[in-house]
């Protein structure tokens, strides 16, 4: 038995969607029903509850073989995931496939790439079999943008000259779907990009191209941004922590481009052009 966390989120959504393709059956932990109905419609066992309920974590975990551990960013993100890792060590779990990121390094400065990389090494140490999913910035991240683009074809984030080797979230389920579902993949590390690096200018210029029209991107400081983040994230450390892993982007990364999408699925990453053409209803006028 297979168990996913996150699957009403994007890499968790993606994933089981990846493993529905592939007609592999599984469970999944979620909080609320209604979200997950589609899922229940096409058979997977759905355990209602919170992630961060050792209880629910005792019931989903019994009789799983390999489980994918996709967490919420958060204060207490490295305490739940390291309960899910003992609550997985105590039923027998045998694998679990961790959702982390390239950023999380053991010199990582901002919160989130920190706490990644210390679940990283509690998983490591636990004695279970281990598997880290590391991408870089999420390409359906764009999407959020696609009413000024529609409207006003331009987009306003506050990145600077910064770079990212984007990828689509489908691509990164297709690689989880892969990794859960074969043999092999113990103790190995995957750091997942798409085809190119691009800077959001760069990416401007995908949108024109496609759209056919001027797309542009506008750089907004990052105390005007953190004002308009502001009204969505109403967590002080959550917003803290976006806007802190926003600058390291906007100061520049140390990127590569790798090969693991193309080894793991046998197809090549999803290139940005792709993205918009598959999305384009979010982005025409």
């Amino acid at each position: 038995m297979l168990l996913l966390t996150g699957v009403t989120g994007k890499t968790g959504g993606a994933s089981a969607q990846a493993l529905l393709k592939k007609g592999i059956k599984f469970r999944a932990i979620v909080r609320n029903a209604e979200k997950a109905a589609a899922l229940k419609a096409a058979g997977v066992e759905l355990v209602i509850g919170d992630v961060t309920d050792r209880a629910v974590l005792e019931k989903a975990l019994t009789g799983v073989d390999k489980a994918l551990m996709v967490c919420p960013n958060g204060e207490k993100q490295l305490d739940i995931e390291k309960q899910f890792v003992d609550v997985a060590k105590a039923k027998g779990v045998k694998h679990v496939v961790k959702m982390s990121s390239m950023e999380a390094v053991a010199d990582a400065k901002a919160p989130i790439p920190r706490i990644h990389y210390a679940s990283e090494q509690y998983l490591k140490q636990s004695g279970l079999a281990w598997t880290m999913i590391k991408p870089n910035f999420f390409m359906q991240n764009l999407l959020g943008s696609g009413g000024t683009i529609k409207e006003q074809g331009k987009f306003f984030l506050p990145l600077s000259q910064g770079t990212t080797v984007m990828i689509d979230t489908r691509d990164i389920g297709a690689c989880v779907a892969a990794v859960m579902t074969s043999p092999g993949h113990e103790g190995q590390a995957y750091e997942l990009t798409g085809p190119e690096e691009l800077s959001f200018a760069d990416a401007a210029e995908r949108f024109t191209k496609v759209l056919g029209r001027k797309i542009e991107y506008v750089h907004v400081p990052m105390p005007a941004y953190r004002q308009t983040l502001a009204r969505f994230l109403t967590n002080e450390w959550h917003l803290n922590a976006v806007c802190e892993l926003f600058q390291e982007i906007a100061d520049g990364q140390d990127l590569h481009i790798t090969d693991s999408v193309q080894k793991l699925t046998g197809k090549a990453p999803t290139s940005l052009e792709q993205f918009i053409r598959d999305h384009q209803a979010v982005f025409a006028a």
